[in-house]
């Protein structure tokens, strides 16, 4: 109740009048409707606070929603394939028939050819000349020694004597075994020039192998059937029995 409903009950010199129903329930309602201003704005600055800080995870909530709704659509490119080409169909040539032209005077003797006799053509030698292919060449010899290859224009080397290599005391009591691989050079005569060690063994068995070989006599290789000067390879193996 207000002070002016206060003075307004107030009796001049006398006790102050209850309030009436209706009084009491203004004053009721005034204060449910400053109760609910309050409450009001209370909430609406609740609303506006939590609005505030819970944007940005609606905003990108929003865009992922709007991202999983958007459609894709595949355009898939179509391809035409060519006609197939036509072959040029071939138009056939006439065929040409030979009509025989008809004797305009068939009762007239066909007249006679006579053939001219062959000149007899004097053949006057030359010394100059030349009749056939000439024979060529005979291919020059070669210069030095030549590698033998089988199955090449020269033929092998064949041994004629060969004597054994001797067998050392050291070699044989180490119980040594094994090949010698030499690479000779044969002269025109089939004799062993020059030595050259490919493959060797310890405790003298390479030295015995040497001066053996240098003693072997060889039928020499030929080229066009003249003897030449070759490189051959010479194997020497030592076996203990």
């Amino acid at each position: 109740m207000s002070q002016s409903q206060k003075n307004a009950r107030q009796k001049p010199g006398g006790p102050e009048l209850p309030p009436t129903v209706i009084e009491i329930l203004a004053e009721e309602e005034s204060r449910d409707n400053k109760l609910f201003r309050w409450s009001l704005g209370i909430a609406l600055v609740f609303h506006l606070i939590f609005f505030a800080v819970h944007w940005p995870s609606f905003a990108g909530a929003s865009a992922e929603s709007a991202r999983q709704k958007t459609k894709i659509f595949v355009v898939k490119q179509v391809r035409f394939k060519q006609p197939p080409k036509q072959e040029l169909q071939q138009i056939p040539k006439p065929k040409m028939k030979m009509v025989p032209i008809p004797d305009p005077t068939p009762d007239e003797p066909e007249p006679v050819r006579e053939e001219e006799p062959q000149r007899d053509i004097d053949f006057v030698p030359d010394d100059n000349l030349v009749l056939g292919v000439p024979e060529a060449p005979p291919p020059p010899e070669p210069e030095g020694p030549v590698r033998f290859v089988a199955g090449g224009n020269i033929t092998e080397p064949i041994k004629i004597s060969a004597p054994q290599p001797l067998y050392p005391e050291a070699a044989r009591r180490a119980r040594m075994q094994g090949v010698v691989v030499l690479e000779c050079t044969l002269s025109k005569q089939g004799d062993v020039e020059h030595v050259k060690v490919l493959r060797g063994l310890p405790l003298g068995l390479t030295e015995s192998a040497v001066d053996a070989v240098k003693k072997w006599k060889f039928k020499p290789s030929t080229l066009n059937g003249k003897p030449v000067e070759v490189i051959y390879v010479l194997t020497v193996r030592f076996t203990l029995q």
